[in-house]
This record gives C-alpha cells, structure tokens and sequence, in this order.
C-alpha cells in the first residue's frame, strides 16, 4: 500500500465519478473518509403501523438523526439486519 495516498480528484458528475473509478487503481487512493453507504432500489409495496411508548421513538428519532438517516429508513434498516442475522 502506499504511504502517502493520493487524494481524490474533485468530480462534479456521475459520468466523471464513473469514469474515474472504471480506470482508476482506487488502491493508489485515501479513501479514509469514506463511509459505508445503502442504496434502496427495491420499491416499498407494503407499509406497518404501529404504536411505541414516545420514549422508545424519541430514543430510535435520536439515533437516527446520529447516524444522519430518516427514522422510517433507521427502522426499516434495524429490521432487514434482524431478519438478515442466521438463527
């Protein structure tokens, strides 16, 4: 790995950000500041209702808003990863 990566050049389109990373050896890159990101492609069909104490939504409102997603999309992530787990 490099010691000294180089950092990345600005890019101001989808079409130069794919260009760029079709050619590029990402590895010669500082992709430190980088964070994990989900893409919600699948369409949501179905919807729930439910009722919680308001210091449980409050509580999953605040870790949301710390994490810098929705609450529905914190919850909705909270649930795929349960399901998702093995038993």
């Amino acid at each position: 790995m490099n010691a000294h990566p180089k950092p990345l050049p600005p890019l101001t389109s989808d079409a130069e950000a794919e260009d760029f990373v079709e050619t590029a050896d990402l590895s010669e890159y500082d992709l430190s500041g980088f964070t994990p990101m989900r893409f919600e492609i699948e369409p949501k069909a179905a919807s729930l209702n439910m009722r919680l104490p308001a210091s449980l939504l409050d509580a999953v409102k605040a870790k949301a808003k710390a994490s810098g997603i929705p609450y529905t999309r914190y919850v909705r992530m909270l649930l795929e990863t349960d399901v998702a787990r093995p038993k």
